[in-house]
């Protein structure tokens, strides 16, 4: 785990069009609308950033929030710009990503690592001069039995109730962060589980 660094962009990587609204490969941008409209954060078109971008206060400190508003095999061009743009260094990055390796209903906080296939997190990485060092919140979608039609499909309704419940715990674990220190939100998250497990 790297050093206790504050976060100070985090990004929510999804498709953009009203097809895509809420399905799977959409969920890192589904958390990134809960933590703008928790934080009253606006996100407006921004060209120069290719995505909806906003800032605000998370608990006192300065965040940067952003949508790429390319293709997800694009992402990293509107990360890239504006961590140039605003001097973010790859470890102040959180990506907030949908993940085939983790059920729904479960999610992780890491720091770097690989990138397990993941289109939109090879397009950051190759804009941030080949750097795998930022932090990824991954939000779990399962796995179906074909990945493409998977990931551009919407969950089933106990799969979506099982999503938006760790979604609402990751948004209250990003404030934590702003908190309580990135070790602390990463117990949180990485020990979530949903009340429908505990039962």
């Amino acid at each position: 785990m790297a050093a206790n660094n504050t976060i100070k962009l985090i990004v929510g990587l999804g498709n953009v069009g009203a097809k895509y609204d809420h399905t799977r490969h959409n969920m890192g941008y589904d958390l990134l609308e809960l933590i703008a409209r928790k934080y009253n954060i606006s996100l407006q078109p921004n060209s120069k950033f290719s995505g909806l971008h906003g800032k605000g206060m998370i608990e006192g400190h300065e965040v940067h929030l952003l949508f790429p508003t390319t293709f997800m095999n694009e992402s990293g061009r509107a990360v890239g710009a504006l961590c140039n743009f605003f001097k973010i260094a790859p470890q102040e990055i959180l990506v907030l990503h949908d993940e085939l390796d983790l059920a729904p209903g479960q999610m992780k906080l890491k720091f770097g690592g690989g990138l397990a296939g993941h289109n939109g997190l090879k397009s950051i990485t190759a804009n941030l001069s080949g750097s795998q060092d930022y932090y990824r919140l991954r939000i779990g979608i399962g796995k179906g039995p074909d990945t493409y039609s998977w990931v551009l499909g919407k969950p089933s309704p106990t799969d979506r109730a099982l999503i938006e419940e760790t979604l609402d715990a990751a948004t209250i674990s990003i404030g934590t962060i702003f908190t309580q220190g990135i070790t602390k939100a990463t117990s949180a998250i990485n020990g979530f589980k949903p009340l429908q497990w505990q039962k």
